[in-house]
């Protein structure tokens, strides 16, 4: 049931005493984790705790990075799905556009792309990380573009390396089929 098909709920609502107001939005937000998240992101830290988050996600991913290396195509794919989950989660909570784009080029600078091929199984792994990768790459580009230009101008560097990472790779051939661009200016 969503509020907005229900126009007399919200007015009901809004007519409630501060009193029950206050226990039932208690109530419900403690039925929601990331709104729990959010809501003490938002009221009960500043800017800085902002930049902590971010470098909390940036030390996680640096020590992640180097068990990558050693890991087959499978693992490392759960791998990066999780650091890509984390940069979510952390959008959810802050709502900041530009720490989710800084952060996914972070993390998508930093990920190897040879893996070790697995001998037992029946799917191609390594076909499936390359699907995800430029997936990501295609949907943090596609963020990029809606930044204000200060802002994408101070990326630009990074998601330049990261295309030319791309492109002087062998996933150059499905990077150029996914029509992602060589650079950006």
């Amino acid at each position: 049931m969503k509020l907005s098909e229900h126009k007399d709920l919200k007015t009901a609502i809004t007519e409630l005493p501060v009193k029950e107001k206050d226990k039932l939005l208690l109530r419900l937000v403690a039925k929601d984790k990331v709104l729990t998240e959010h809501l003490h992101y938002k009221l009960l830290e500043d800017e800085t705790d902002l930049e902590d988050r971010k470098e909390r996600i940036k030390a996680d991913v640096e020590e992640q990075i180097l068990e990558l290396k050693k890991l087959n195509a499978k693992e490392a794919l759960v791998k990066v799905r999780k650091m890509i989950t984390s940069v979510n989660h952390f959008y959810k909570v802050t709502k900041d556009p530009v720490g989710e784009v800084e952060l996914k080029l972070f993390i998508l600078n930093a990920i190897p792309f040879d893996y070790k091929k697995s001998i037992f199984g029946y799917r191609d792994f390594m076909m499936l990380f390359s699907i995800f990768y430029l997936k990501t790459v295609a949907v943090t580009l596609n963020k990029f573009k809606k930044l204000h230009e200060d802002l994408q101008f101070d990326l630009s560097e990074d998601l330049n390396n990261l295309l030319d990472k791309i492109y002087s790779s062998k996933l150059a051939g499905a990077a150029e089929a996914s029509n992602l661009p060589k650079e950006i200016s």
